[in-house]
């Protein structure tokens, strides 16, 4: 049984039953993507020990699931757009939860990596399409709670999974953390099929760009693959670096072209659209950054067990869900300028004390101080910045918009996976050394300050409030474009 179509030009209201079964759906789907990014994390020096890996396997455990969900995440927004929001999403959530079962019986890292970056084919499709159903099928006055209780929610999803990891590594075993995903996948499916109305944009049409979609995989990978094995100076690291950065120039030159590219450079003529993804680069390369080595840090060096480090993100979580839906709430009243400049500066503050964390670091003293400053500023950011994305482009490209956001955040935390042990000066076998590892940590807490930064002076100097102009009759939320919302379709099956 499927859900049925909404009136014309009608939305679900959030606080109906099947608003909240909506909101329930996209949130599971999302949070299978986020939780998978920050529980896989505490789960690296198990992995490294248990297939005897060193440094680099454990960016590439990190970086395979990045690269091609960051690849291929563009396409999966412009498939849900065209062929159904609620039809793509299924089946990248079942896509997803096979990559999770293979991941969890991989007998050695080969078989891992290859299981993770078949994880981020799943993961690109289903990323997109969980916002795109909200923006689809949630009436226009009610959008702007309902993406801050998805931004909450699903930031929980995400900063809960280092407690959940580190629970199962010493319990049962880091394959539980891939397991997860299985039956997560066994509730979201019925539940989407059953409540979720079908919707897509009439507008899209025409053929996939397969060649811009092959060549921007290709470049990141390229680039990704000269990062992690720059320490060895080889011939074959420079051919690849050479070769990334020229199919990333061939990538735009295809898109320019193209009369339907994966990215229609139409779509960046919005000032704000474009300022926004900038600032999402910058705050998400070193949130990226942050998170993949702090876990790291509190084991390795602190002496924390897997469990300890997880438990310590808890502040960040319970920041996050009791705060993000009236963050996204006050973002509409004020623009989002000042959210966007004020959140990363507080992450940086909470990067820089990170530096006190070392040796036998005190929870309380040292460690606690941190996660809270980083707290609030993920408050403060994620909700606004993800309204002022889709708020910024015709309701009809939310596929399409939510898409090209969610793989300016891939792409930068893929980077930034990749190029931090080698910029902060960890070698191979840095992270079975407390010494090594520690002076390391340091420089890279350093890096992320200056991306977060980076990103609140960007956000500063170029987004700007757009005027409150109605895009419904009963809509008083912030929109930079005037259309009615996208209709609902019943679909068959």
């Amino acid at each position: 049984m499927t859900a049925p179509a909404e009136p014309s030009g009608a939305g679900v209201p959030i606080a109906s039953a099947r608003g909240r079964w909506i909101l329930l759906t996209t949130v599971l789907g999302s949070t299978m993507a986020m939780l998978d990014g920050t529980v896989v994390n505490v789960a690296l020096p198990r992995i490294g020990e248990d297939l005897d890996a060193d440094l680099a396997v454990l960016q590439w455990t990190v970086n395979a699931y990045l690269l091609t969900l960051a690849g291929l995440i563009l396409v999966g927004g412009s498939l849900s757009d065209r062929f159904g929001r609620r039809r793509i999403f299924v089946l990248g959530v079942v896509w997803f939860a096979v990559g999770s079962l293979l991941c969890g019986i991989a007998p050695n890292a080969g078989v891992l990596i290859a299981a993770r970056a078949l994880q981020g084919v799943g993961g690109a499709l289903l990323a997109p399409g969980s916002l795109a159903l909200i923006q689809a099928s949630i009436r226009p006055e009610d959008r702007g709670r309902a993406i801050g209780l998805w931004s909450g929610l699903g930031g929980v999803g995400a900063a809960v999974g280092p407690f959940l990891g580190g629970w199962l590594v010493d319990g049962p075993g880091w394959r539980w953390v891939f397991l997860l995903n299985v039956p997560l996948a066994a509730v979201c499916v019925p539940v989407a099929l059953r409540h979720v109305p079908e919707s897509r944009d009439p507008q899209a049409h025409g053929r996939f760009d397969v060649a811009g979609a092959a060549l921007g995989a290709s470049s990141l990978g390229l680039v990704t693959y000269a990062l992690i094995e720059a320490r060895s100076g080889a011939p074959a690291v420079i051919v690849a670096a050479l070769l990334g950065v020229l199919l990333g120039i061939a990538f735009v030159y295809v898109e320019r072209r193209r009369p339907d590219p994966m990215v229609p450079p139409d779509i960046f003529a919005s000032r704000l659209f474009t300022a926004v993804n900038l600032v999402t680069l910058c705050v998400y390369a070193a949130i990226g950054g942050f998170f993949f080595l702090v876990v790291l840090q509190l084991q390795v060096v602190s002496g924390y067990s897997a469990l300890a480090a997880g438990a310590a993100m808890l502040p960040t979580t319970l920041l996050m869900l009791l705060l993000s839906a009236r963050s996204g709430e006050l973002g509409e009243r004020i623009g989002p300028r000042l959210p966007l400049t004020v959140g990363p500066l507080l992450c940086a503050g909470g990067t820089l004390l990170m530096l006190r964390v070392g040796p036998a670091a005190s929870y309380v003293r040292d460690v606690l101080p941190a996660m809270v400053v980083m707290g609030m500023g993920l408050v403060a950011l994620v909700a606004p910045l993800t309204s002022t994305v889709l708020a910024s482009v015709d309701p009809g490209r939310a596929g399409l918009a939510s898409g090209i956001n969610n793989a300016a955040a891939r792409v930068a935390g893929l980077l930034a996976v990749a190029a931090l042990p080698l910029l902060s000066g960890m070698g191979p076998e840095s992270y079975r050394s407390a010494t090594q590892f520690d002076a390391a940590f340091g420089r890279a807490m350093l890096w992320c300050t200056g991306a977060f930064v980076a990103g609140a002076a960007l956000a500063w100097a170029t987004v700007r409030s757009p005027a409150p102009e109605a895009c419904h009759p009963q809509c008083h939320t912030y929109c930079a474009v005037s259309a009615p919302p996208l209709e609902p379709r019943e679909e068959s099956g």
